[in-house]
C-alpha cells in the first residue's frame, strides 16, 4: 500500500459542503494542505446536482413548511428568519468569490428568479395573509408583497391562474429579487477555484474505505496544521476505483459530506458521538416541462402548501430553473420509499446503518411516524394520471403530453435519540463532531445547500479554534464575507 503526503484537512465527498468549506479554510488559512475525495467521476453528482436538488435558493421567502401556524392563529416565523440570514450570507460570500476571481460570473450558477407562495381557501388565505403580515416587519422580508386580487396574481402567474375556479379565494406572496441557484455548477467551479492554488487536491473516483485513529507521533504534522485545536491524526484507506489500487492518507481534521452516506463513514470513525443516529431515506421525482411555450408563461418558484404528513423535501412547487444556460420548468417533488442512500447507492443502504447501537432508535422513530410511511407509499404507487392531478391543483389547464417524469435526488434524514430509548425523526441538517474537533460530519437534508456557508462557518468556528481567534484570520475572513467578521 502506497503512502499519501500527510495533509491538513481531509475532505469526503465532493458536493457543495466540501466545496464551501475548502474555501473557507484557504481563504482562512492558504498554506493549509487540503485533500478532497469523491467516488464519483464528477464533482457535485449526487445531492448538489441541479436535477437532483429539491430546492435552489432556499431563504425563507416562499417556503410554507418554514412558517407552521400556531393554535391562535399566529405563525411561527422564527425558521424563515433564521433561513433567510443564513441564505444571505451565502450570497454574500458567493459574490465576493466572484469579485476575488475566484468563481466565474454569478449568471453561470445564479439567476433572479421571484419567490412566491400561493394558498387557496379561505383558512389558506387567512394563514398567508397572518404570515405576510407578521414577515414584513423584519428587513429580510420588507420587500415581500401580498395580494388577494386574482388580476394582480394572474398577472405574476398566468399560467396557474388560467382555468382556476373562480369562486376559491387564493391569495399570493411575492419576492421579486428571489434567486435560482445550481448548485451543482456553483460546486464545480468551486473546486475548480480551488484546484487552481497549490496544496489542494481533488481525486475523483476514489471512495474512502477505512479510517483509523493514530497517535499524533505517528505522522509529521505540517506547519500548518499545528494551530489545529486537535492533538489526534486520522488514516484513511482510500480506494481508487478505476485501478482497485489502495493507499492511505494521514490528516488532522477529517470532514464527512457524503450525503447519504454520511452517517455510515461516521459511524466507522468510531467517535461516541455517532451513536444512537439512525437514517430514514426518501426518494424524489419531478414532472418536467417538455414544452417550450408552456415554460415562457411561467417565471417564479411557486410553493404551495403540504399534503397532511408530507416531509418537507416534498412541499409541492412549480419552480422555474436554469440548468446548462436553458430555462426549465419543474413541477413536484413527489416522494417516495426507498432503501438506497444515494441515487447511485446500493440496496441494502438502510439495512446495513441498523445495528446494536441505533436499532432501538430507528424503530422508535419508525412506529412514530406510521402516518409519513403511508404516505411514501401512496406517493410510490401514484400513476401518471395521478402525477398530473396533482399538477392541475397548480396548473389547471396542464395537458399530460407537455411534461415527462424526471428522476430527482435522495434525501437521507437524521433519526435521533431522544434520550429516552425512543427515535424522533429530524427534518433539517445537523453537524456532528467528535470532542476533541478533529472529526465533523454533515447529516440531514433541507435547506441543505443554500445555508451551505453558514453551516460550514460554524464548523470551522468549532473545529479551527486556535486559527479563526487570530486578528489576521478575522480581516482576511472579513474581506470575503463580513458578516463572518460580526461572528
Amino acid at each position: 500500500m502506497n503512502q499519501l503526503e500527510p495533509c491538513d484537512v481531509a475532505l469526503v465527498g465532493a458536493g457543495i459542503m466540501s466545496a464551501t468549506l475548502g474555501m473557507l479554510l484557504r481563504k482562512l488559512d492558504p498554506s493549509l494542505r487540503i485533500e478532497a475525495f469523491e467516488r464519483l467521476d464528477r464533482a457535485a453528482q449526487e445531492s448538489s446536482d441541479a436535477w437532483n436538488n429539491a430546492g435552489t435558493g432556499h431563504s425563507g421567502f416562499c417556503e410554507l413548511n418554514y412558517t407552521p401556524a400556531r393554535p391562535d392563529g399566529t405563525v411561527d416565523c422564527s425558521k424563515a428568519l433564521r433561513i433567510a440570514d443564513q441564505f444571505a450570507a451565502s450570497l454574500a460570500f458567493w459574490h465576493a468569490l466572484v469579485d476575488s476571481g475566484d468563481l466565474p460570473p454569478v449568471a453561470t450558477f445564479l439567476r433572479r428568479v421571484p419567490h412566491m407562495s400561493f394558498v387557496e381557501g379561505e383558512s389558506g388565505v387567512a394563514f398567508l395573509r397572518a404570515r405576510h403580515r407578521q414577515l414584513v416587519a423584519s428587513p429580510r422580508f420588507r420587500d415581500m408583497a401580498y395580494s388577494e386580487d386574482r388580476g394582480q396574481i394572474a398577472d405574476w402567474i398566468p399560467l396557474m391562474m388560467d382555468g382556476r375556479d373562480p369562486a376559491v379565494p387564493v391569495a399570493a406572496t411575492r419576492v421579486e429579487q428571489g434567486a435560482d441557484v445550481n448548485f451543482g455548477a456553483l460546486t464545480r467551479s468551486l473546486f475548480e477555484a480551488l484546484q487552481r492554488r497549490p496544496g489542494f487536491a481533488l481525486h475523483l473516483h476514489h471512495e474512502v474505505v477505512g479510517f483509523h485513529r493514530e497517535a499524533p507521533a505517528s505522522a509529521e504534522p505540517s506547519p500548518a496544521s499545528a494551530s489545529l485545536r486537535q492533538p489526534a491524526l486520522w488514516r484513511l484507506d482510500v480506494r481508487d476505483l478505476a485501478t482497485g489500487r489502495e493507499r492511505t492518507l494521514r490528516t488532522r481534521f477529517l470532514f464527512i459530506g457524503a450525503g447519504g452516506y454520511s452517517l455510515n463513514l461516521l459511524e466507522r470513525t468510531g467517535i461516541p458521538e455517532a451513536r444512537g443516529y439512525g437514517a430514514f431515506p426518501v426518494s424524489g421525482q419531478w414532472l418536467r416541462c417538455t414544452d417550450p411555450a408552456v415554460i415562457a408563461r411561467h417565471h417564479a418558484k411557486v410553493y404551495g402548501q403540504a399534503d397532511h404528513g408530507a416531509p418537507p423535501m416534498s412541499v409541492p412547487h412549480l419552480d422555474t430553473r436554469w440548468i446548462a444556460g436553458k430555462q426549465e420548468l419543474l413541477f413536484g417533488p413527489y416522494a417516495g420509499i426507498t432503501t438506497k442512500f444515494l441515487k447511485q447507492g446500493s440496496w441494502l443502504d438502510l439495512l446495513r446503518s441498523i445495528g446494536i447501537h441505533n436499532a432501538r432508535t430507528v424503530l422508535a422513530a419508525g412506529l412514530a411516524n406510521l402516518d409519513l410511511t403511508r404516505y411514501l407509499v401512496g406517493q410510490a404507487m401514484l400513476s401518471e394520471a395521478d402525477r398530473v392531478a396533482h399538477l392541475r391543483r397548480f396548473i389547471p389547464r396542464a395537458e399530460s403530453a407537455d411534461w415527462e417524469f424526471q428522476q430527482a435526488g435522495l434525501r437521507v434524514q437524521i433519526i435521533k435519540s431522544d434520550g429516552k430509548g425512543g427515535g424522533e425523526l429530524k427534518f433539517g441538517t445537523e453537524v456532528v463532531t467528535s470532542a476533541d474537533g478533529s472529526v465533523a460530519a454533515l447529516l440531514g437534508a433541507s435547506p441543505g445547500a443554500s445555508t451551505a456557508v453558514a453551516i460550514m462557518l460554524d464548523v470551522v468556528e468549532k473545529c479551527f479554534e486556535g486559527k479563526w481567534g487570530t486578528k489576521e484570520a478575522k480581516e482576511r475572513m472579513a474581506r470575503v464575507l463580513p458578516s463572518a467578521s460580526m461572528r
